[in-house]
């Protein structure tokens, strides 16, 4: 499953994600970036944590950015709009539900 990830980032322009477990009220992605790739501005409608295992991101929300490094992780709150920027190559796991 990460091979693929990996494989699919290599000629990619936009971060990539696929699902590592799906159940009716949870979802868990693995999101990879090359350094520099941004996650533009998107909400969430359920609750999310954002874990950091590779690498380090810059998370934007309104007036607030922070840097997340590795093993590192930010709850994301529903319903704010937000981004993600690539400081460096990253694997992030997003835990939603």
């Amino acid at each position: 499953m990460f091979k693929e990830l990996f494989i699919k980032l290599e000629t990619a322009e936009d971060p990539v994600a696929i699902a590592i477990q799906k159940t009716v009220t949870t979802k868990v992605l693995a999101i990879a970036f090359k350094k520099g790739m941004i996650l533009k501005e998107h909400k969430t409608e359920v609750p999310a944590l954002l874990l950091v295992v590779k690498g380090s991101v810059l998370y934007k929300e309104h007036n607030l950015e922070e840097q997340i490094l590795i093993y590192n992780e930010r709850n994301i709150p529903t319903d704010i709009p937000h981004s993600l920027e690539a400081l460096e190559d990253s694997l992030c796991i997003l835990f939603k539900g």
